[in-house]
């Protein structure tokens, strides 16, 4: 019915975007089939508009020129099951296979619940079900998806072998879609084409007659699915993905499977810390580690000192207000903010103090030191340079707004970039003066981070930006549940932040894409870090989390005594946190 071509998206010229181009030629002659081939065709399109969910590629544009109808949608770098089928020989693992199935289930879930009217697919097969580079399942072709209306026929229409009886007679429901991916499981199960068999005959064909290595749990989710009753059917998806979850379950690979859309896994509780130390309050920030000391400030009012291997006491400075801003160490010294105002510099190796720096407003912001400055923000409204020897300013750029990010700064371009709490992401240079400027709509507490060009950051406007870094023009957002304050992570291709709607997510870094999204019980405000092939935050839910950054999936969480707001710090296979609980904690990489 159409032909799909790789584009480039020239809207961003300085960015190379893929898109798929969908293409539909109607060569109808009679005028009422034209219409009705167009109109399908817009069907297509006015649903995906009203979608989003991981698993369904987003949709950009839709045009008709001439005879010829267009829909830009989003390239999924991947390859669907049928070619896969076609490209492997033998069975998939059983385990492959659940995880696929579980995250297909999901996806339709999403479908059949949609508001206003749920969706029905109509058309489940192998080759509508793609695989892309994160191995997570992607729905496509929805090209005779409609909205259901209970009662209602329709045309019969969908794929042979793979529709159920009652589709045939145009009496499509949800019931249908279970029945297709009944029909698509027993597929990559036995390799046995239901296409090149008469159309019902899988009560005849059990799954483990052909592939006696699949589970007998995962053979009866498979054969209620495909009952030629609808009534004998799961009743819903999410009925069928329970089924799937209890199987995997029983046969012991639900630890296994890696799924990016829910957290099902079982999860080891034996992490035990290599040591906890505490102070006398909350550890609401950030600590860092030179010479096998790790430097954390408490709102208790001091920075302290400890032996990273054992915890031992070393030291403690005070200051005269709480310390959320994470200690920067150059040349055995320690540089941090505190909430009395004041920038402090203390000898790392004794404590003592070097010399302070004054602004007129609370220190919460964190140091970054580069070309022998230190860049800091303030509650003043002022980003403050500060000669590194001295301790005199040497410039500092007026706002108007608290700065609570910290600033990041990118030497080889001689720019420094950060966020203000009324909504601002400035640019600037080593000279203190500004290149640009972006407003979003509510305050930038996270800091920005800059990868190949592009500043990437969130907001309390619930957005999260991707912006040219020379520029400060968008190349896109992505809109998270609620607030972020998080400051971003990046490693191969995969950007992760934070947010109060109590999930960390991993985004495509080019296209915006969610690849995957991990579900605390709370608000994230910690910041991710990446380590090896791991991710590391912490949640107000008072847990830290390790999971695998690729699939989400998680590998182990400890439960502290408190909230965790602060960055994970990891070092020589391990994590140093602090927590609410009063703690600061180190816990082995496992």
């Amino acid at each position: 019915m159409s032909t799909v071509y790789k584009a480039r998206d020239m809207h961003f010229p300085n960015v190379v975007k893929w898109v798929a181009v969908k293409e539909m030629v109607n060569q109808a002659r009679d005028p009422l089939v034209r219409k009705t081939i167009v109109r399908n065709f817009e069907r297509e399109a006015n649903i995906l508009a009203t979608l989003h969910h991981p698993a369904i590629p987003r949709i950009f544009d839709y045009f008709t020129e001439d005879n010829r109808s267009y829909l830009v949608l989003e390239f999924v770098d991947g390859t669907d099951l049928e070619a896969l089928l076609n490209q492997t020989q033998g069975f998939f693992p059983e385990e492959q296979v659940l995880g696929w199935a579980i995250e297909l289930c999901d996806v339709l879930e999403y479908l059949h619940n949609h508001k206003p009217e749920p969706i029905v697919f109509r058309d489940i097969k192998p080759s509508n079900i793609m695989i892309n580079q994160y191995g997570r399942v992607v729905l496509v072709d929805f090209g005779i998806a409609k909205h259901f209306q209970v009662g209602q026929k329709g045309t019969m229409i969908g794929t042979e072998g793979y529709a159920p009886p009652e589709q045939y007679r145009g009496e499509a429901s949800h019931l249908s879609d279970i029945y297709a991916v009944g029909a698509t499981l027993h597929h990559l199960l036995t390799r046995k084409d239901p296409r090149m068999e008469a159309p019902f005959y899988f009560s005849d064909v059990p799954v483990r007659k052909v592939n006696p290595s699949v589970s007998p749990e995962l053979e009866a989710v498979i054969a209620t699915a495909v009952q030629y009753n609808p009534e004998d059917r799961f009743q819903s998806i999410a009925d069928m993905r329970d089924a799937l979850v209890q199987a995997a379950k029983k046969t012991g690979m639900l630890a296994t499977i890696s799924l990016g859309t829910r957290n099902i896994q079982a999860v080891p509780s034996d992490i035990q810390p290599k040591w906890k130390f505490e102070c006398e309050d909350e550890v609401r920030g950030s600590a860092n580690i030179a010479n096998n000391t790790v430097y954390v400030g408490c709102y208790d009012n001091n920075l302290y000192a400890l032996n990273a291997e054992n915890g031992d006491f070393l030291w403690k400075y005070p200051t005269e207000g709480g310390i959320v801003s994470k200690p920067a160490i150059h040349d055995n010294y320690v540089f941090f903010g505190s909430e009395d105002y004041r920038v402090h510099v203390v000898s790392a190796r004794t404590g003592k103090l070097i010399w302070t720096y004054y602004t007129d407003g609370a220190v919460r912001s964190s140091p970054f030191i580069a070309e022998g400055h230190i860049f800091i923000g303030s509650d003043d409204g002022y980003l403050h340079a500060i000669n590194l020897v001295s301790g005199r300013r040497a410039w500092k750029i007026e706002t108007g707004a608290p700065i609570r990010s910290t600033p990041f700064v990118h030497v080889a371009d001689e720019t420094i970039y950060f966020g203000t709490e009324d909504g601002m992401m400035y640019c600037a240079d080593f000279r203190g003066q500004i290149r640009w400027r972006f407003r979003a709509k509510r305050g930038i507490t996270g800091s920005a981070l800059v990868s190949d060009g592009i500043v990437y950051f969130g907001a309390k406007d619930s957005m999260f930006y991707a912006l040219d870094a020379q520029t400060g023009w968008v190349i896109w957002r992505f809109r998270l549940g609620k607030a972020t304050i998080s400051t971003p992570a990046i490693a191969e291709g995969l950007v992760f932040t934070g947010s109060v709607d109590g999930n960390i997510y991993a985004l495509d870094a080019r296209s915006s894409k969610e690849v995957w999204r991990f579900q605390t019980e709370n608000q994230v405000t910690s910041s991710p870090v990446i380590y090896k092939d791991s991710l590391y935050c912490g949640s107000a839910d008072q847990n830290l989390y390790c999971l695998e950054y690729r699939t989400g999936r998680l590998r182990w969480q400890y439960p502290t005594g408190g909230p965790i707001t602060g960055t994970p710090l990891v070092y020589n296979d391990t994590v140093f946190v602090g927590s609410f609980d009063h703690f600061v904690y180190a816990l082995p990489v496992a």
